[in-house]
């Protein structure tokens, strides 16, 4: 705009330039829901500048710091802005030149050096900010500072249809003039500044540290585009760059900024982060980011650092490798009320790389009751509040604003590149459209309706021909809505949203509208559970996880109808096992044989008596993954027929006993009892029983060892005892990791909790009570966690669980050596010879005060590649290798089996016997 004369004062001069430029008055919106259509009211922008006299070239005042220069734009309810000041002042241009400070505030408020709280005054060439709508940057946050006296200021007076809106200039300097100075295109993006990125920036990282770029004296008109972003997007500085170090020092060096520094704090709890961190992210150089709205500068941890400590605690409801593909994201939020808490809840769970947001809307004070906004917020566009919101939690997070919404001009700019979009708008041919606009573009769309919680889910990716609003309004179109009045919009609102599922009070509150309600009421909660709805659906649409098109209604109501009393969870441990029974009787040769041990306490058994003949045989019944062959259940039937030998011993009716690889058959015979030359090993028999406790290591003597040996050798195997602390560790990490592979194997997972047993659980006589698991009650209450198979399912998704080894590893650990039991071959014959020698092991340990806890691995019995398969698909080749660490850590033959592996340790007698089934169910028919 040309000059077209110099006034005489520069207050004249000012309140001309801006009084021509707000002369021109736009149409007033309706106040009803279609004054919210894009479409139906246009905002224009309107440059307002501040002239100015163009000195000579050589003067040196051509240095001096500008005045205040802004942009706004004027809409309805634009106010104009009226000098402030204490009067006119005969001050020429160059008495004012001292004053080379201005812009900037003292530590109590006013911007020239040199004034004191006894004399503070309002310059003529400084401008006041005004409680109005026209300005871009009209933020009143913690930067602005009150005078430190009350002045009383002319009121702005609207002279357009809004004139009841009027209100007092606040008492405030302005600290910089930035926040004074508004866009000249009001769809400028809110992108995040790394000022590092591009080269080019060195000048916005200046500007920022001078709050504005100060324009050249140079007469006519004096702008300065853009200026607007610094009050809605953070500049980040990276301080190893000397230029931007530079900027960055004189921002510090403001005494009106405020700079916070915690990097000591982030980088403690980087360190201690686990796993650790990469090498590259512990060494990445940090960040200072100045936030022009607070007037504050803050030192972060460097982008990646930042987001990988910032999300950590997302973890593992959002894995890693989820996170990542989240994070390339970008989404669209149309409509920035509901749209809000929707935008920062994404921003918070880290789950989008860049957000899109557009609403042409400012926030007012009716507005506060559902977006989590102040009152310093009044009058700004609810997009910008948004992304300033959203800087300052991620101020790495590119977020786009489209400050007047969506319409025919923006919306291919808006959409392109989206990968979902969110709409919230109020604006029902905005709601098509923008359907229209996905729908040809493949992109989902994802609506949440506060009233009950309404989710609606348009998969537009995986159905492109689906009709908008899943068909329920017909074959609508956007073009057929424009220009509709509200009670035209209002059927095809109630068909849209299913009048009849409305609730009570939104349906009795509809009847009110434009009656004793202005609109439809919100509420904030069902606003903020709308962002977790959607934030829900996101994490599934990103992830690939199930997300079909469709609608659900998340009604709080419903569910807290549905209040009740809970049961309680904690199970009880019924501790109640049967302890050693009597052999008085006659049936003591078959009591001996029941409680023999067997894996899980199966009992994988049936006994049977013909005459002078007592038989065990294998129940193939009773079988397991783990019991390849029937292998385990061999064993288990030759402990049986140990424990039964040695009672028939004691009776002096043992005639003769014979193994063959389907059963042990003893020979009995009638006669008086003979003396029992020892017996310690019966009594051992009858009260051996299984220690879980951890224990303590302690050196086993060598005298221990070898009676260990010999038990082993007594019946046809080998005890080979591993006793030291390299053995034992190396044994440790084998059987560990054995068992997390157990836990992470769905059906060994299953079959491995179905044998424990609590108090009031049927079939209570087979089983582990878990009151001899040897845990205390913390742990005791960690199995309803682990015992999940949806649980486990997630954990080896993850290729986690470390932490299911600690048990087994802290157990084997502590142990003072482990018996691994083997016999010279592998047939069934073999494997009840194994049973004899693992109990012989075991009631001689008894026998030395040792506690013995199997402790055998899940591949024990696994000896080819398709049986180690068969335990665990996912896992077999892993299993084989432990499977061949052990053998070789036991040094046994190619030939050799292992019958059980056997964990000896130092413990407390405090031992809970298992339960047994009754005699009469072990016996046939």
């Amino acid at each position: 705009m040309p000059h077209s004369g110099h006034d005489s004062h520069p207050k004249s001069r000012f309140v001309d330039a801006i009084s021509r430029r707000c002369r021109r008055k736009l149409p007033t919106p309706r106040r009803d829901t279609s004054a919210r259509d894009i479409g139906n009211s246009r905002r224009r922008d309107h440059r307002i500048v501040l002239r100015r006299s163009r000195p000579n070239r050589n003067d040196p005042r051509r240095r001096s710091r500008s005045r205040a220069v802004f942009f706004g734009r004027s809409i309805t309810r634009t106010r104009r802005i009226r000098r402030a000041s204490r009067g006119p002042s005969s001050r020429s241009r160059d008495a004012r030149q001292p004053y080379r400070g201005r812009g900037r505030r003292d530590q109590i408020g006013v911007g020239c050096p040199g004034s004191t709280p006894r004399s503070r005054r309002h310059h003529h060439d400084r401008a006041v900010t005004g409680v109005q709508h026209s300005t871009a940057g009209r933020s009143l946050r913690a930067g602005h500072c009150r005078l430190p006296r009350p002045r009383r200021v002319a009121a702005h007076r609207s002279s357009d249809r809004n004139a009841h809106r009027t209100g007092a200039v606040p008492r405030r300097s302005i600290p910089n003039r930035g926040v004074l100075v508004g866009p000249n295109d009001s769809r400028v993006r809110c992108r995040t500044r790394d000022v590092a990125a591009h080269e080019t920036q060195h000048g916005l990282a200046a500007r920022a540290a001078r709050h504005v770029e100060e324009p050249a004296l140079g007469g006519g008109v004096v702008t300065i585009p853009n200026t607007v972003e610094y009050s809605w997007q953070p500049v980040i500085f990276d301080e190893t760059v000397a230029t931007q170090r530079a900027a960055l020092d004189e921002l510090r060096g403001d005494t009106s900024i405020t700079v916070l520094d915690e990097r000591a704090t982030q980088r403690a709890g980087l360190h201690a982060l686990l796993p650790s961190p990469e090498q590259s992210l512990l060494d990445e150089s940090d960040r200072w980011v100045y936030f022009p709205w607070r007037n504050t500068v803050v030192a972060v941890l460097g982008p990646n650092s930042y987001r990988h400590l910032r999300l950590d605690r997302n973890r593992n409801k959002i894995t890693l490798e989820e996170q990542q593909k989240l994070g390339d994201l970008t989404i669209g939020v149309i409509g920035l009320s509901v749209g809000h808490a929707i935008a920062h809840t994404l921003a918070l769970e880290g789950i989008c790389g860049t957000l899109r947001l557009a609403d042409f809307d400012e926030i007012e004070l009716s507005n506060l009751n559902r977006i989590p906004a102040s009152i310093i917020d009044l009058g700004v566009n609810k997009a910008i509040v948004a992304a300033r919101r959203i800087a300052e939690i991620d101020p790495y997070l590119t977020v786009e604003v489209f400050r007047n919404g969506i319409d025919e001009t923006t919306i291919d700019e808006f959409f392109d590149g989206l990968d979902l979009l969110v709409e919230e708008c109020d604006s029902l041919d905005i709601k098509v459209r923008a359907r229209e606009a996905a729908r040809s573009r493949r992109i989902p769309v994802l609506m949440e309706t506060s009233d009950r919680g309404l989710l609606d889910v348009e998969r537009f990716d995986l159905e492109p021909q689906r009709p908008v609003f899943h068909g329920v309004l017909g074959d609508i179109e956007s073009a057929g809505l424009h220009g509709l009045g509200t009670r035209d919009k209002i059927p095809i609102v109630l068909d849209q949203l299913d009048a009849s599922l409305l609730s009570a009070r939104m349906a009795a509150s509809m009847v009110e509208v434009g009656e004793t309600i202005e609109t439809w009421p919100q509420l904030g909660g069902d606003v903020q559970l709308g962002g977790a709805t959607i934030a829900a659906a996101v994490r599934r649409f990103g992830t690939g996880a199930h997300l079909p098109s469709g609608r659900i209604r998340i009604d709080l109501e419903v569910h807290l109808d549905g209040l009740n009393t809970p049961a309680p969870t904690r199970r009880q441990v019924s501790g109640d096992a049967a302890g050693p029974q009597s052999v008085d009787s006659h049936d003591s040769i078959l009591e001996a044989a029941r409680r023999a041990p067997s894996g899980g306490n199966s009992q994988p058994w049936t006994f049977s008596s013909n005459g002078p003949t007592f038989r065990v045989d294998v129940d193939r019944s009773r079988t397991s993954t783990l019991d390849i062959a029937y292998r385990g259940s061999f064993v288990a039937v030759g402990a049986a027929g140990f424990n039964a030998r040695v009672a028939a011993a004691a009776q002096g009716t043992l005639a003769g006993i014979e193994i063959t690889d389907e059963a042990v058959e003893l020979s009995l015979r009638d006669g008086t009892a003979e003396p029992i030359t020892d017996r310690r090993l019966l009594d051992a028999v009858l009260t051996r029983s299984t220690d879980r406790e951890l224990g303590s290591p302690s050196t086993l003597d060598d005298a221990v060892v070898a009676d260990l040996v010999a038990a082993a050798a007594a019946e046809g195997g080998r005890a080979v005892l591993l006793t030291t602390r390299e053995s034992i560790t190396a044994a440790a990490d084998i059987l560990a990791a054995a068992d997390r592979i157990r836990y992470l194997t769905p059906h060994l997972h299953r079959e491995m909790f179905s044998e424990l047993r609590w108090a009031g659980d049927p079939d209570p006589d087979r089983g582990i009570d878990v009151a001899s698991l040897g845990i205390d009650a913390a742990d005791l209450s960690t199995l309803d966690i682990i015992g999940r198979p949806d649980v486990m399912a997630l954990v080896a998704a993850w290729n986690a669980g470390a932490a299911l080894a600690t048990d087994m590893r802290d157990r084997v650990s502590a142990s003072s050596a482990l018996a691994v039991i083997v016999v010279p071959g592998s047939t069934p014959a073999h494997y009840i010879r194994g049973g004899f020698a693992t109990e012989n092991v075991w009631v001689t340990s008894h026998l030395h005060a040792l506690a013995v806890q199997p402790v055998s691995p899940p591949f024990l019995y696994a000896r080819t590649m398709d049986e180690h398969r068969e335990l665990s698909p996912t896992h077999a080749e892993t299993l084989q290798q432990l499977n061949f660490e052990l053998r070789t850590l036991a040094e046994l033959d190619e030939a050799e089996s292992i019958a059980l592996v056997l964990r000896l340790g130092t413990a407390p007698r405090g031992a809970i016997y298992s339960r047994r089934v009754a005699v009469s169910a072990s016996l046939p028919g």
